[in-house]
């Protein structure tokens, strides 16, 4: 494979046997890693976030319907 700079761009190359075009940018790759992987984590962080609003909800629900039983219950 013979790799050919692509004019005007420092990190393009040309494989000249496959004609395909080449970046040889390894640090704008690690950056793009680490934005994807932290876009990733912020997904996952919010869906962790619902999940506990959800459980909140689910237990003061519980919570508010348990005090009126037991408001109906010691009016007996």
């Amino acid at each position: 494979m013979k790799l050919v700079k692509v004019e005007g761009h420092s990190n393009l190359y040309r494989d000249s046997n496959t004609g395909a075009i080449i970046n040889k940018d390894l640090n704008g790759y690690d950056q793009y890693l680490q934005s994807s992987s932290s876009r990733i984590n912020a997904k996952k962080e919010i869906e962790q976030l619902k999940n506990d609003m959800k459980e909140i909800k689910s237990l003061l629900k519980e919570l508010i319907n348990g005090s009126r039983w037991y408001k109906t219950w010691k009016n007996f």
